[in-house]
């Protein structure tokens, strides 16, 4: 039976949507350092968490073409955040050039590499939705390094 014109096409643009859809990281997977749940208000202010960042999958191909860095399959962390009347600010403080990669309640992808303070990564949530955000901690040139997730809802 020979494939219309329309159903080649639609076959055709469907393989091209698919080309172009990155393989995003497994968030289903537990994550390496553990998990929180913070109300808004929480203390101590900053939660902070020591890490391992780095990986062998870059950021940028299984992702987003707009992160950086080199991250596990399984996030870092993962941070269940009841949301309240101040912004939420992720960030790392490393020795190594660090990136983030966060999948937030929403499903979208927010990822930094130089927003903090030198070469570390900041990702601020100006309106912060509540639920879960898995986080992944990136090292920019591929290995491991150690370091400190802060969770912050102090600018």
């Amino acid at each position: 039976m020979p494939i219309t014109r329309y159903a080649a096409g639609a076959v055709a643009l469907a393989l091209a949507a698919l080309a172009g859809t990155a393989v995003a990281q497994d968030y289903s997977l537990n994550a390496i350092s553990g998990s929180v749940t913070l109300n808004a208000g929480f203390d101590p202010d900053p939660y902070r968490i020591s890490v391992t960042p780095g990986g062998s999958i870059e950021a940028q191909s299984a992702v987003s073409s707009s992160c950086r860095g080199y991250i596990s399959n399984a996030p870092d962390f993962e941070l269940t955040y009841n949301a309240g009347n101040w912004p939420l600010l992720i960030k790392v403080e490393a020795s190594a050039d660090t990136t983030l990669v966060i999948n937030g309640p929403d499903g979208q992808w927010y990822c930094d590499d130089d927003g903090g303070d030198g070469t570390n990564p900041l990702v601020r949530f100006g309106n912060p939705q509540s639920g879960t955000y898995d986080i992944w901690i990136g090292t920019y040139s591929g290995g491991l390094s150690s370091g400190t997730l802060l969770i912050t809802e102090l600018d």
